[in-house]
């Protein structure tokens, strides 16, 4: 049976063992009106530091927030543009159903998902305020010049083992070994499962979207596209070449066309080449996409090809009917013949590693 103890209220004392002065009775009357009036608001001062980011939409910053006794953080900034929109109607309802996704997204509480903090307006200019990701999006980091980076600060023994375990050199990019892009790809998987059970579509997964931590884990970012399956915009927007055949051919997004979305980007991760390079009419990359599972073996490593595990997973993101993909994010990762099944498979056959170290020390190394 467990005691219930009593603690005596007694005088705070200082070091010296004396009792300490009381607060002022109009600081205590201040604290008591805040509380009992369960309502009160305060103004948030912003500096933009540098542009993160640019698009249609509008521009993101890092920004200093400051809030009193000196306290600074560092978050992400997006305002959004009016310049796309026929009138100020337009622009207001396009918000109001953007600022009804964040909220939503910001109570997801998913660690590979963008937090969300708020969402605000400055004379009706609407602005998102999102956590600052301390690391590389996907299009930075496997560029020539990133890779370069990275030989030039390391032994040559380390430069080996990168080569064999982490990223190499590839036709027209850096290319990520199978299990580190299969690490990042459930990461992201792990992110849209989230968005999906909410009945949230992503609707531009694209690898300047996909965000790799100092600390070694993915994180999806970039929600100014994402919608509520049931409460379509009324202006429909994509990445071309990152978009499932239906989604540009009748505008239909779904879990499974950002099932796809993802598909080409493991793809160019482990290729290092966008799976549609080059191709900018409508009507060939629509072709290019229903054909990408039969030419998966002339874009693909041997080292790839060879295993039937991770093509079979490769075409089950990006078959060209959605009937065929896996149902959902959480499928794809962890059905036998999913992105958990592979790394179990390379940790069996002693080809495993600890992934997230793997991408943490790599980008150490590169700054």
């Amino acid at each position: 049976m467990s005691t219930t103890r009593i603690f005596k209220e007694s005088p705070t004392l200082t070091l010296a063992g004396s009792s300490s002065e009381r607060c002022p009775e109009r600081l205590l009357s201040e604290y008591d009106q805040l509380i009992d009036n369960q309502r009160f608001s305060w103004t948030e001062h912003h500096r933009l530091l540098r542009q993160l980011g640019a698009g249609g939409q509008g521009i993101v910053y890092l920004t200093e927030r400051r809030g009193a006794d000196h306290f600074t953080l560092p978050v992400a900034l997006k305002i959004f543009s009016p310049q796309s929109y026929s009138s100020e109607t337009a622009y207001d309802e396009s918000m109001q159903r953007m600022a009804r996704v964040a909220a939503m997204v910001a109570q997801i509480q998913q660690d590979n998902l963008l937090d969300v903090h708020n969402f605000v307006d400055h004379r009706r200019i609407r602005m998102m305020e999102m956590e600052w990701i301390d690391g590389y999006d996907l299009g930075r980091l496997l560029t020539e010049e990133m890779l370069d980076r990275s030989r030039e600060r390391v032994s040559r023994r380390r430069w080996d083992y990168m080569n064999n375990v982490i990223v190499t050199s590839g036709p027209v990019q850096p290319r990520l070994k199978p299990g580190v892009a299969v690490a990042v790809l459930r990461d992201v998987l792990g992110a849209l499962a989230a968005l999906h059970r909410e009945d949230i579509v992503h609707r531009d997964v694209k690898p300047s979207n996909i965000m790799l931590k100092r600390t070694g884990n993915a994180k999806l970012i970039d929600i100014g596209s994402a919608a509520e399956m049931s409460d379509e915009p009324s202006i429909q927007t994509c990445t071309p070449a990152y978009a499932a055949p239906e989604v540009l051919e009748a505008g239909e997004f779904s879990p499974r066309s950002d099932l796809a979305s993802l598909g080409y980007v493991l793809i160019e991760m482990l290729s290092g080449q966008p799976p549609f390079l080059g191709i900018d009419q409508y009507g060939p990359l629509v072709e290019a996409k229903r054909t990408l599972p039969h030419r998966l073996h002339e874009i693909l490593p041997e080292e790839v090809v060879v295993n039937d595990l991770l093509m079979n997973f490769c075409i089950g993101l990006i078959s060209p009917d959605p009937e065929r993909r896996f149902p959902n994010a959480e499928a794809a990762d962890l059905r036998e013949e999913g992105a958990a099944h592979f790394l179990r498979q390379l940790t069996i056959n002693n080809l495993g590693s600890e992934y997230g170290n793997e991408i943490r020390l790599w980008l150490e190394e590169i700054d």
